[in-house]
């Protein structure tokens, strides 16, 4: 009995370990901009010794501090919360804050959730001048800034306005974001105060992609409740961006989330396969727009399916949010509008004259398949 136990224990160790190697040598797939430019393997090469564990936001800071960019895997067991009483306690100030709350990752990078549960919460997560970086199988509630400035200046009325992200990508290459889950709950906006005659809103975005970056895929993602989601490219004014922002978005759920899914300035992005619900009556987050077309954006858009309770045309879906005089292209093949052809080309005015060709092999879903296969696949654990 006691032979036959210890090698039942050997040969689960054994499933284990295989396991947990599997996990850390994944890949970006080539079906992405993340597949191109030598490809995204994150921590992949890590020796034995730089395989963490880790289960405080004190305990990633440290590891973190100590491998700097050597190849490194990652794995995130409960919740990362940098206010829990081990990791420092709640935010004193503002500066507090913005000291604390940022998880500034290390080139040849990987950081992933151990089963369906691993959360990152009152954190951003950022990768600023990195290459290399996977971040996989995570629940990350989007981070709420304890000091939103009010600027009587944006908008017709006023608006307040708030800082840091679930994710930041900034002057990054060859970053993949896999399988993870993004939103404001518990503390979703109609739960905020109002000041001003506005909600004070706390929230930034979700996956913010700026200064530069490339080689970016975002793939079987969950973004949900949710107002300001996706910005790819930070001003007008950032002309450097221009030929840069290679950002692919495959295979992602968008459930009530408001805009910016994602919104674009400069980049050559490609969006297919995506399931984009909700209605624009919502009680918290009701639907504005889906597709950004921001100035010089370059878009390549193929068999998304949008499911928007009251939205009519393809006006309501996609538009450009910025100044008139400063748009982009957007091309579309495939996508549905609550079951119609979207038909950009002919309802929405856009140039189709994008510059670009997709430089990877795609498996495009026919629309029905994508609606329930996103539905069964997007999200941590899956």
């Amino acid at each position: 009995m006691t032979i036959k136990l210890s090698i039942a224990i050997m040969l689960i160790a054994a499933m284990l370990s295989a396991s947990t190697h599997a996990a850390n040598q994944d890949a970006a797939p080539p079906s992405g901009w993340a597949g191109q430019n030598g490809g995204t393997s994150g921590g992949a090469s890590a020796s034995t010794a730089d395989i963490y564990t880790v289960s405080s936001a004190s305990q990633l800071a440290a590891i973190l501090a100590g491998a700097g960019d050597r190849p490194k895997v990652i794995r995130v067991a409960g919740t990362i919360d940098p206010t829990s009483a081990d990791s420092g306690g709640p935010y004193r100030d503002a500066d507090d804050q913005a000291k604390r709350l940022q998880i500034k990752l290390g080139s040849n990078t990987t950081l992933m959730g151990i089963g369906g549960d691993a959360r990152m919460v009152n954190a951003d997560i950022v990768i600023n001048g990195k290459r290399n970086v996977i971040v996989r199988n995570l629940n990350i509630v989007a981070p709420c800034d304890i000091a939103p400035a009010w600027d009587p200046k944006d908008g017709s009325a006023g608006n307040w306005n708030s800082e840091y992200d679930g994710i930041t990508i900034a002057g990054s290459s060859n970053v993949w974001i896999d399988h993870n889950a993004f939103t404001d709950a518990p503390v979703s906006d109609d739960k905020l105060a109002r000041e001003n005659g506005k909600i004070k809103q706390c929230h930034d975005g979700t996956l913010d992609i700026k200064n530069g970056s490339d080689y970016i895929t975002v793939s079987n993602n969950r973004f949900e409740l949710h107002q300001k989601n996706n910005l790819v490219g930070s001003a007008d004014s950032r002309t450097s961006d221009d030929g840069h922002l290679t950002v692919t978005f495959n295979n992602n759920h968008f459930r009530n989330v408001s805009e910016r899914a994602p919104r674009v300035r400069f980049g050559k992005v490609h969006l297919y396969n995506n399931y984009f619900e909700g209605s624009r009556s919502h009680a918290a987050y009701p639907h504005h727009y889906s597709i950004g077309v921001g100035y010089l954006a370059k878009i390549i858009s193929q068999n998304n399916v949008f499911d928007i309770a009251g939205a009519k045309s393809c006006g309501d879906i996609v538009r450009n949010p910025g100044s008139p005089g400063k748009t982009g292209a957007i091309t579309d093949s495939g996508s549905l509008l609550n079951g119609v052809a979207l038909d950009l080309a002919g309802k929405c005015g856009f140039s189709g004259e994008v510059g670009w060709t997709v430089p990877y092999s795609v498996t495009l879903l026919s629309p029905v398949a994508v609606r329930q296969s996103v539905q069964d696949n997007a999200g941590p654990g899956k």
